[in-house]
């Protein structure tokens, strides 16, 4: 029996909020794990910065600047996916990352709760600073 549009309407929308809230679950899920995905990324972005070292001697060697410079910001590029894939897997850091409307990644996280700290610790500082601020501005300070 085949689903009405209703039902696939809302089974789209429930596959949609559980890939937002958990994209390794959904990723895993779908049977491609976060660790493969990264790593074939890592592996072609590597070939793609062998490439651009290729097309900046090119350049350099036949004197046409512009395809050395043409190199040398494919490398760049190459060098910043290579790097971002690599350095989403060390450690598994506890960072959460949500969509945003723009399509960039949000990463919400910061220090993991290591070496015996509690959380309430290390945002006492910050909790002590906020404090200050407000009395300062109540005062009519700054």
């Amino acid at each position: 029996m085949p689903l009405s549009d209703e039902e696939l309407r809302l089974l789209e929308q429930m596959e949609r909020a559980l890939s937002e809230e958990d994209p390794k679950f959904a990723s895993t899920l779908r049977g491609t794990s976060l660790r493969q995905a990264a790593r074939r990324r890592a592996i072609l972005a590597g070939v793609v910065f062998a490439v651009g070292v290729t097309v900046m001697m090119t350049g350099a060697v036949s004197g046409y600047w512009p395809v050395g410079v043409a190199g040398f910001v494919i490398m760049l590029a190459s060098a910043t996916v290579l790097l971002t894939a690599l350095g989403g897997h060390r450690g598994g850091t506890d960072a959460q990352v949500s969509a945003h409307p723009s399509g960039f990644g949000v990463v919400h996280g910061g220090r993991s709760n290591k070496g015996g700290r509690s959380s309430k610790s290390s945002s006492g500082f910050m909790d002590t600073l906020q404090a200050r601020w407000r009395r300062r501005k109540e005062r009519g300070g700054f």
